[in-house]
Order: C-alpha cells, then structure tokens, then sequence
C-alpha cells in the first residue's frame, strides 16, 4: 500500500468482515453494499448513502503493482484494427488505466492499436477512454503523456484518440490546485490532499505533473455520445445534476473548473464518485434517465470495477476466495450498460474492446 492510504473513520455496521466475500472497505461513494443472498433484500444503490455523504476514505484497495495479476498477451501485435471502405473508423473503447502504463501498452498492441514502437498504427480508428489514468498504479503521468501522444498520432492518420474526464482526473486536479485547503465536505473537514492520498495518490505522479498536464485534464469532457454510445466515466446519475444536454454537462463542468473555487470542485468530484446507480433493482430505468436526456441507445462507463459489480472478490481473510476473472466487459442493466473498467487494480484485466461487442 501506498503511504498515507490508512482507513478512514470506521463505518457503523453490524456484521463482521468475514460475513461478507467481499473486503468491508469503504467506496468513494459510501459503504459498499454486497450482493444478498436469494431471498434477501438489497437497499438500491445510491439511495442508501447518505445525502451529505463525503469522499474522505478510501474507495479501493491500493494494491503494489508486484500484487496485480499480470494477464498474459500474446506479444506479437495483432493486425491493424480493420478500416472501412468509407465513412469513419471502428470505434474502441479503454476502461480505467490508473497508471499500469505497461498494461495500457501491451492491451493497445493486442487491439491492433499501436505497432511495437508504441505508435499509432490504426489509421481512421477512433479510440475512447473513460477516465481515471492515475492513482493506484505506478506511472499515470506516463499514461496521460502516452494518451497525449496518440491524440496527435490518431488525428494525422484521419482518426482521433479522445479521452473523457473521471474522478481520479478531479481528485489529481484538486490536489494540485487547493492541497491541504479544507473544503465544505458536508460531513465535516475535508481536504483534497487527504483524499487523493486516501484514493491512491502516487507522490512520483504528483512530482512530474506539469502545467500541460493540468491543461489538458481541465479541458476533458464528462461525457459524449458517439454511434449510439453515451459514454460517462462513473456509473452515476449524478450527470443529470449539470445540465440537460451534453454540451451543457461539459460546459457546466469546465466552468466549475476555470473558476478554481475549492469548494464548487469539491462538490464535483463528490458526486461524480458515485457509483452502483445501474446495477440493482431500478438500474435500468436509471440508465434510461440519461440516455432519455442525452442521447444514445446504450451507456458504456468505467469507474466500478467489474468484480465488484458481479460480487466476486474473495474473502477479507483469503478462505474460499477466488482471484476475479474478467475476460471481458460486463453487461447488464437488461442490456443498457456496459461496463469497462476490468479491475487492473486488483487482479483484474485493463480493457479495450471494440464496439459493438463481439458475441
């Protein structure tokens, strides 16, 4: 674990950790709530946290990058993603890097995406991720400066390498902005530097982040629709809170930014931690919501792990637990969500996959 990643303040509960398979930690968006057994009830996702609710412990678990399951990969590149005839590229999508750098590379070289130089080879192809690029991991700024790249590469081939805005992108941003400036959590003192150390926060990362660096993650927007997509970074409904259309969500939140007011930041990167919204009972009218707001037949989003989704992380103390498998994106929702973020930082697999998904 990374220095200063201690457990918060203990969360009230009356079972014991070793009731649950999953870890009894704390999300960024409150207690994590397991699946129940056939029978039992499951209070809804979102509703069960409470409303003056505060990022200030820690979401997942900080695993040393000697921990994470390395998923093996075919080292000679696959072909180059194929081209059409006319019109634009295929469309891919990346789920949540969190500075695993060589996994980023080894995942877009599988893909077709990028030759064993580490250029982009893709042509026309039109590739997309969905946030979250440091924390955890050992290299974020060698991630951002690798999508950085690219986005260059990509647009001179006739194609584009675009990139949406997470949480761990605000949280780095706030960090760097406000540090130890105690903010209105709602619940008490909270300031950005305690979270992002709590959240994973690389001090490597933090000393080679640069004024382009933070450019560039202020500019990126919260969502897009793309091929009858919505693509989001967290699985939250929380968008609805800054606009009514796409282009008023991205505004909302670059205005938030530019005015660099630690607080209304605060309260940005607080709601747009929140997950879970669209995976119990009611998630997919919750998905609904958004795409009747902004467009788009189906979301596809990072942000919760897909072993957390699915309830399979083993036990707090080892017994009878099994190490996740994720082969690939997890669907759900009856069908509306799809979602990417394949757990890179707890033995999962960083994911990017072309859409529509193969069957």
């Amino acid at each position: 674990m990374t220095q200063g990643a201690g457990q918060g303040p203990e969360v009230e509960r009356t079972a014991t950790l070793r009731d649950f398979r999953v870890p009894a930690y704390v999300h960024e968006s409150g207690p994590y709530v397991p699946h129940t057994q056939q029978g039992e009830s499951a209070p809804p996702a979102e509703e069960s946290y409470p409303e003056a609710y505060t990022p200030t412990q820690r979401d997942l678990p900080v695993i040393n990058r000697g921990d994470t399951l390395q998923m093996p990969v075919d080292p000679a590149p696959a072909a180059p993603a194929a081209q059409p005839a006319a019109g634009p590229g295929p469309l891919f999508v990346v789920g949540d890097v969190h500075g695993y750098l060589d996994e980023l590379m080894a995942a877009l070289r599988e893909q077709g995406l990028i030759d064993d130089a580490g250029q982009w080879c893709a042509g026309t192809t039109r590739l997309w991720f969905l946030g979250d690029f440091t924390d955890r991991g050992p290299d974020g700024i060698g991630v951002i400066d690798l999508v950085m790249r690219l986005s260059a590469e990509a647009a001179a081939a006739g194609g584009y390498c675009k990139a949406l805005m997470g949480n761990h992108e605000l949280l780095l941003l706030g960090a760097k902005r406000f540090g130890d400036t105690p903010v209105n959590s709602g619940a008490g003192t909270a300031t950005f530097q305690a979270a992002w150390l709590l959240n994973g926060g690389q001090k490597t990362d933090m000393d080679r982040l640069q004024d382009h660096h933070l450019q560039w993650m202020a500019r990126l927007d919260a969502l897009e629709e793309v091929d009858g997509y919505l693509l989001v970074h967290s699985d939250t409904t929380a968008y609805l809170d800054y606009g009514d259309s796409i282009e008023a969500v991205n505004d909302t939140v670059r205005e938030r930014l530019t005015r660099n007011d630690a607080d209304e930041c605060w309260d940005l990167f607080r709601k747009l931690t929140k997950r879970f919204s669209f995976r119990d009972e009611g998630g997919a009218d919750a998905v609904r919501s958004l795409l009747d707001t902004y467009g788009g037949t189906r979301i596809v989003h990072g942000h919760s792990p897909i072993p957390y989704l699915l309830g399979e992380v083993g036990s707090e103390d080892g017994e009878e637990s099994n190490d996740p498998v994720v082969e690939g994106p997890h669907v759900y929702a009856e069908g509306l969500a799809i979602a990417m973020d394949g757990g890179v930082t707890m033995a999962g697999k960083l994911l990017v996959r072309q859409l529509p998904l193969e069957h």
